[in-house]
């Protein structure tokens, strides 16, 4: 049988056993026992800390938590700027001439094919011609052409498919109900936005680091 017997104020106190043996359980079992008692008489956090661990450890305040996984944010990819080649899967490289025309080429580092590719908001991009300065854009139609000025219809919803390509569909535009994207047929032509489909290869494109 164990007796606690206090011998002065705070925290430190004796054991004292009677009878004739000691407990059956290990020493050490009671040690851990003892401390985990312990350390649950001091659990709580001062209502004044609320749920904020770094507060707390701020506070030098020994506190416990089971901390919530919180949905992540992705705003930090806004105003991202990359220069790629859009190589599509079809083996053009889309480029911009100064004139605003779109068209694929097979050259891999012929000067309008070098894009900048800006997140405007997430999952947004934007789609630059670094050499004329003109602007990736679709119409209403789903013709695809360069334009001076920046605008809704320069907005592009980009998204990794399952071969790891991109898509890239109008963000502004829609063809009865069904999205439009950004294609080249075989030969290297613009193929209008309608006419295209997500998982037909015209409209995939490897996002190609510029050398």
């Amino acid at each position: 049988m164990c007796k606690w017997t206090p011998t002065t104020p705070g925290l430190h106190s004796d054991l004292t056993f009677t009878g004739s043996a000691l407990p059956s359980y290990p020493f050490p079992l009671l040690c851990l026992s003892l401390l985990f008692l312990a350390c649950s008489s001091l659990g709580g956090c001062p209502p004044a800390l609320g749920h904020d661990p770094l507060h707390a450890l701020a506070q030098g305040t020994n506190c416990s938590w089971t901390l919530e996984r919180h949905t992540r944010s992705y705003n930090h990819l806004e105003g991202d700027v990359r220069l790629r080649r859009l190589y599509s899967a079809n083996k053009f490289f889309l480029c911009i001439d100064k004139i605003g025309k779109v068209d694929g080429t097979r050259r891999k580092n012929y000067p309008d094919s070098l894009m900048e590719i800006r997140s405007v908001s997430v999952g947004v991009v934007a789609i630059k011609s670094v050499s004329t300065g003109l602007y990736l854009a679709m119409s209403k139609k789903g013709t695809l052409f360069g334009s001076v000025r920046y605008s809704p219809s320069c907005k592009f919803k980009e998204r990794i498919e399952e071969n790891g390509y991109n898509t890239y569909a109008s963000l502004r535009w829609k063809h009865r109900g069904r999205q439009m994207f950004v294609s080249l047929n075989g030969r290297g032509k613009p193929r209008r936005g309608h006419k295209a489909r997500r998982r037909h290869p015209s409209t995939h494109f490897l996002p190609m680091l510029a050398t």
